[in-house]
């Protein structure tokens, strides 16, 4: 996320206090100042997020190119930081060199500040990382949160201690009294500190000792309980601590007295179905719905009809914070609340099933999504499995983890769809490759995952890495008697030919697959492919009618499913056809079309690709100085993608050739500038502009990517 001082961070709002933290927000600020590498330690529960956020953006006007956020909690294995530092960024890269070393040549030429919150899980990957861009990237910061440092030479470290406390009389700072006040209100309206509720609410904050999200879990509970009985239940807690859970909270990670006495004190006063669910829920990473609740934590004890209201008894409770969505109602649980449940989950015996349970449902999940995408519901499928990222995440690193089932294969091949048209190519092939790795004997299984992994390459402009596991899948698809996973090996190779500029073998190959295709058998990526592929080669060799009629039949095919995103593709590539006659004005019409979809999907190659054919239709209608903005706009995406125009030669020329002739026209000096306010410009602003030119302008100064 770039905070872009617009966004505090992912917290919600009634969690973002600062009370009493205005000397340390300056002392961040000063050492962020005077050091590229500064970490915020602390217990858990302490504030160092909330700290690192709000510091953060107050320091972003400072840093040309922002300040940006990077979750780690939800990661359970140190080789995907690097690939969650680039989702955060607007990197969403498509070459198949090592994520580190595309982040350093991304963030070479950048002034940026990086927070990289909650890293003590993934110390070493976090040290690893963070050492390698700082020595790639001399004008990058980096702003950590951890429970202990990370260890680096020249790393700063600041520990965060809890809030100030009044004396044992009430006097002296009151912060931890604001606090309390401030969140009880929260819930109970028109609470105040008084002086007959003074001694008790200083009684109480002194017991928590001054720890922020202590004193958060007890202001939740001051709607039930008056101040002096809290006290009264908080001091029994702590004369049973090191007995009643010696063996569960004394496991890893270490607990700071208030906060586990704070925590286990809310633990005892939820219901036994309450902690049940909190024990189990502890599975998911990142936030959730009721419906995966049901589905992974229901059983006989915790009736899936009782769910929801359970998880409102959490959310009451701040035990769970809820966070209403475009796409419904979704639970979070903080790290710490999270921890918590997890110890509890496993003094169930429960953990191994639950996480197989979890599991089991987002496989299920990705399968629905795979066999559902050619279809009317693309835009949901987009929004739900960007929203379970985390969930998806954990889910792979389990069936990596536990192999022998084939899941790990079958899961990261069914995710195609969200690999591929959301951007994490990189990702998908990262769990493609060590899947394959780990489960290599042959199956139509591995066939598919064969072949989802060639298409990660082949689109990342990696043909020859792509062909080698299309070979392996054709000869293993023959083998196994597996047509489908023959045929898409097929298309992978089309496509190779298509990057390489083999149009004979290209058409060759795109007409055999729609030979045997079967319009009654519905859509399949093979065939779609291969009608892009002929009209590419039609186009390419002036056959401009023939490519038409295949471009025409294709629309009509994925209307008829009511398919979006390979339509958007036809769209494109009609454009070019329309650009090839001197349609201009035909050509945007169909760029556009186009590009609204992209956009909505999130495909930025379909984006880049738009952008260049807008670029290429304003230059041919002598709009010289338009097409200069747009193809700096095109590049700007065509960065986080990596090989531009995926190396196709075709499309490299005809941008090119746009490049060319604005030049000519406007001039060399002109050129650049237009070119460089196009390529600064505000990428959603951008493409807003592209769609309706008469509806805004470009802002030229504030980058939103």
């Amino acid at each position: 996320m770039n905070m872009g001082g617009r966004h505090a961070g992912n917290l919600p709002p009634e969690m973002t206090s600062l009370v009493g933290r205005r000397g340390e927000l300056a002392h961040i600020r000063r050492l962020c100042g005077e050091h590229r590498m500064v970490t915020l330690t602390g217990v858990g529960g302490v504030g160092k997020t909330r700290l690192a956020l709000r510091a953060a953006a107050l320091m972003e006007p400072g840093y040309a190119d922002g300040a940006w956020l990077v979750a780690l909690s939800a990661l359970d294995e140190g080789a995907l930081v690097p690939y969650a530092i680039a989702e955060a960024l607007p990197l969403a890269d498509r070459t198949t060199r090592p994520m580190t070393e595309v982040l350093g040549e991304y963030l070479m030429d950048r002034h940026l500040l990086l927070v990289l919150d909650t890293c003590e899980h993934l110390i070493d990957a976090c040290a690893r990382t963070a050492r390698e861009l700082l020595a790639a990237a001399p004008r990058l910061s980096i702003l950590a949160t951890s429970r202990r440092p990370l260890g680096l030479p020249d790393e700063q470290v600041l520990g965060i201690d809890p809030l100030p406390l009044p004396d044992a009389a009430g006097g002296g700072r009151q912060d931890a009294v604001t606090l309390l006040a401030e969140r009880t209100a929260a819930v109970v309206p028109g609470f105040t500190v008084t002086d007959g509720n003074r001694a008790e609410v200083v009684r109480l904050c002194r017991r928590l000792e001054g720890l922020p999200l202590a004193i958060e879990l007890a202001a939740a509970r001051l709607r039930e309980l008056p101040a002096q009985e809290l006290c009264d239940r908080l001091d029994d807690r702590f004369a049973l601590l090191g007995d009643v859970e010696a063996e569960v909270l004394d496991a890893d990670p270490p607990w700071h007295q208030a906060l586990r006495t704070a925590v286990g004190w809310s633990h005892e006063l939820c219901t036994p179905e309450e902690r049940l669910l909190w024990a189990r829920a502890s599975a998911f990473a990142g936030s959730f719905d009721d419906r995966a609740a049901a589905e992974v934590c229901a059983d006989a004890l915790l009736p899936a009809a009782g769910i929801p209201d359970l998880l409102a008894g959490l959310a009451d409770k701040s035990i769970l914070i809820w966070a209403p969505t475009g796409g419904g109602e979704r639970y979070l649980m903080l790290d710490t609340i999270r921890e918590y449940g997890a110890m509890w989950l496993r003094a169930l015996g429960e953990q191994e099933e639950l996480r197989r349970r979890h599991r089991d449902y987002f496989l299920a999940m990705a399968r629905r999504g795979d066999t559902a995408w050619f279809g009317p519901d693309q835009v949901s499928w987009i929004d739900r499995t960007t929203a379970e990222h985390e969930n998806l995440r954990t889910a792979l690193d389990f069936s990596l983890a536990t192999p022998g089932d084939h899941a790990a294969l079958e899961l990261a091949a069914a995710l195609w769809f969200f690999w591929y048209p959301c951007g994490f190519l990189r990702e998908g092939q990262h769990y493609l490759e060590r899947a394959l790795e780990l489960d290599t004997e042959p199956s139509v299984v591995r066939n598919r995952a064969l072949w989802v992994c060639s298409l990660m390459l082949m689109v990342q402009g990696d043909p020859t890495a792509g062909m080698a596991w299309a070979a392996e899948c054709a000869g293993i698809a023959e083998q196994l008697g597996d047509p489908a996973a023959a045929l898409a090996a097929q298309a992978m190779v089309m496509a190779a030919a298509t990057i390489r500029g083999d149009l004979a073998l290209a058409l060759a190959l795109a007409e055999s697959l729609l030979a045997v295709h079967r319009p009654e058998h519905g859509l399949s990526l093979p065939t779609l492919l291969a009608r892009l592929g002929q009209s590419h080669v039609h186009t390419a060799r002036g056959r401009v009618e023939e490519a038409i009629e295949t471009l025409e039949a294709m629309r009509a095919e994925c209307d008829r499913h009511g398919e979006r995103w390979m339509r958007a593709y036809a769209e494109l590539f009609r454009a070019q056809v329309e650009l090839s006659l001197g349609h201009f004005e035909a050509a945007e019409g169909f760029a556009r079309a186009a590009l609204a979809v992209k956009h909505r999907l999130r495909d930025n190659i379909g984006i880049a690709l738009a952008l260049d054919v807008l670029a290429c239709a304003a230059s041919a209608s002598g709009q010289a100085e338009l097409a200069a903005r747009r193809l700096g706009l095109a590049q700007q995406v065509w960065d986080t993608i990596g090989r531009a125009q995926i190396g196709i030669r075709q499309w490299v020329s005809a941008r090119e050739r746009c490049e060319r002739q604005a030049r000519e026209l406007l001039g060399d000096r002109a050129y650049r500038a237009a070119y460089r306010a196009g390529y600064d410009t505000g990428l959603e602003t951008g493409i807003l502009h592209a769609l309706d030119p008469a509806a805004s302008a470009p802002d030229r100064t504030a980058p939103d990517r």
